[in-house]
């Protein structure tokens, strides 16, 4: 699935990924391909990722917003 992470003034993240851990506003959750379609805002907390190649990268955010929705998932952080 296509991952896409950013905040007001950069790119953190823009690939393909197998999974993804968002910290929820009401506790992490995973999203895996073919989830359903979620918008979610998001706590402080750390976001990983599993990229396609099975290397694993993590992002501590301040909080944000999740969209997921026919395998794009867009991540707009605080």
């Amino acid at each position: 699935m296509e991952i896409e992470i950013i905040t007001p003034s950069t790119q953190l993240y823009n690939g393909k990924a197998s999974q993804i851990n968002v910290p929820g506003s009401n506790g992490s959750f995973e999203i895996l391909e073919n989830h359903a379609p979620i918008i979610s805002t998001l706590q402080k907390g750390t976001i990983v990722l599993i990229d396609q190649t099975g290397t694993k990268h993590s992002f501590d955010i301040p909080g944000g917003v999740v969209e997921q929705s026919k395998n794009k998932v867009l991540i707009l952080v605080d």
